[in-house]
């Protein structure tokens, strides 16, 4: 099958279009990788560890920020390149304002993620924890990280 075969069914067509759908995308592949940062980081990186607590705590920041640095540049080249020419902002400021942003998320996600780690298992927890903080995350970096200077109109494909 070709790509342009593929973008012509109705439901592939839209979901292409659809930026809350990419952000999903973009956000499931970093799902995936936060998932298997933090069972590496768990089980072998930081297995020296003897606190398990200590171990959770370092195994979920790497996977928070590798994940977080994968979704950004996927976002802003995909989700909203089509702002990239209105924003006129540097690459290491948005980035600033993509890590700051996504801080409020971060914590919820960790903070989640603790709780219910006492109650489930550590790989459950996170996910549940991503889920809920990514509706934080793709609103505050839609209308301040990638949203749109206030004197000229974005052309925003949802």
């Amino acid at each position: 099958m070709t790509k342009q075969f593929i973008t012509k069914i109705p439901v592939i067509a839209w979901a292409l279009k659809n930026r809350f759908v990419r952000f999903g995308s973009v956000g499931f592949s970093g799902t995936l990788i936060n998932l298997g940062i933090l069972y590496l980081g768990q089980e072998y990186l930081f297995k020296a560890v003897e606190s398990d607590d200590m171990r959770l705590n370092l195994a979920l920041s790497l996977a928070i920020f590798c994940a977080t640095i994968s979704n950004f540049t996927l976002n802003r080249m995909w989700t909203w390149a089509d702002r990239k020419q209105e924003l006129d902002k540097h690459f290491l400021f948005q980035l600033g304002q993509y890590f700051v942003a996504c801080w409020l998320a971060i914590a919820l996600q960790f903070l989640i993620t603790k709780l219910l780690a006492a109650h489930v298992f550590y790989l459950v927890a996170n996910f549940a924890a991503i889920a809920l903080a990514s509706i934080v995350n793709f609103l505050v970096n839609d209308y301040w990280t990638f949203g749109a200077r206030k004197n000229g109109p974005v052309n925003d494909v949802n």
